[in-house]
């Protein structure tokens, strides 16, 4: 596995693990720091929509859920498409109580199987570090308010 095929990250958040489920997995929570328009059917085969005004849509498929530990799926990562092998990274969430707060760990992979060239996969794999970056940091910030 390359260093461009996945991302990690990790952060405490201080507040509690339903708190923060709920804010990972409720469309009018989602919207409050990832993107401005969501959509979840949150369950295994569920649909995922995620909506940035200056990026497009980007449709997701749910392939697991443990309500309060654990979220995974596939999303493509170009706007407008169904989710298809070549297109897609997986995305998994996992929470842990730690004191009175929630450790998240996030791992976004798959980079290196994308149907794409090598220097657009890892235009896309940058996109998502900076991006998880931001968006972790403003789930913190809302979760935390």
């Amino acid at each position: 596995m390359s260093s461009t095929d996945r991302i990690e990250r990790e952060l405490v958040i201080d507040a509690p693990v339903e708190r923060v489920w709920a804010a990972i997995t409720e469309s009018d929570q989602i919207v409050k720091w990832l993107g401005d328009f969501a959509e979840i059917d949150l369950k295994p085969g569920g649909r995922l929509v995620f909506g940035w005004s200056e990026h497009g849509r980007f449709n997701a498929v749910i392939d697991e859920v443990e309500p309060t530990s654990r979220l995974v799926y596939r999303w493509t990562t170009e706007s407008g498409v169904e989710v298809t092998d070549g297109n897609a990274t997986r995305v998994e969430y996992t929470l842990a109580p730690e004191g009175s707060g929630t450790r998240l760990r996030l791992v976004e992979n798959g980079f290196d199987a994308l149907a794409f060239a090598p220097e657009v996969r890892a235009a896309k794999h940058a996109d998502n570090v900076g991006g998880w970056q931001s968006e972790l940091d403003e789930l913190k910030v809302y979760v935390e308010a």
